[in-house]
């Protein structure tokens, strides 16, 4: 099966980018241009899967603890196939980092699946 995305959700351990911290996020928010120029990498996601070209967004979502935390915007830049194992990995650039506010609304607004919105999930002093 072949799937095409609109979002990459992924964990730390694939790839998610290590330096963003919701509990950071939260207490100092991160601006877009903090990432710019960066590349970032993720591996194993399972299933062969196509995401939008540039300049189409794809939505970055780290996923923690099958919770899924919608971080901003991304531009995927390449992918490689495993055949045998059927995963996908690649590249791509942060285009956008959502605020504080716009993450708590994002999962109602694109994914409306309560049993997998992180905000929903924990309790966060702000």
């Amino acid at each position: 099966m072949i799937e095409i995305n609109d979002t990459l959700q992924i964990t730390k351990d694939q790839g998610f980018p290590k330096e963003l911290r919701i509990e950071s996020h939260l207490e100092k928010p991160y601006t877009t241009g903090d990432f710019s120029g960066q590349i970032f990498k993720f591996r194993n996601k399972s299933g062969i899967r196509f995401y939008h070209m540039p300049p189409i967004r794809v939505f970055l979502v780290e996923n923690i603890d099958g919770n899924w935390l919608y971080w901003g915007l991304i531009h995927i830049t390449s992918l490689s196939f495993d055949y045998l194992h059927k995963t996908t990995s690649g590249e791509y650039e942060i285009e956008h980092i959502y605020t504080p506010e716009e993450m708590k609304k994002a999962h109602d607004l694109v994914d409306r699946n309560s049993e997998t919105n992180y905000f929903k999930s924990v309790a966060i002093s702000e």
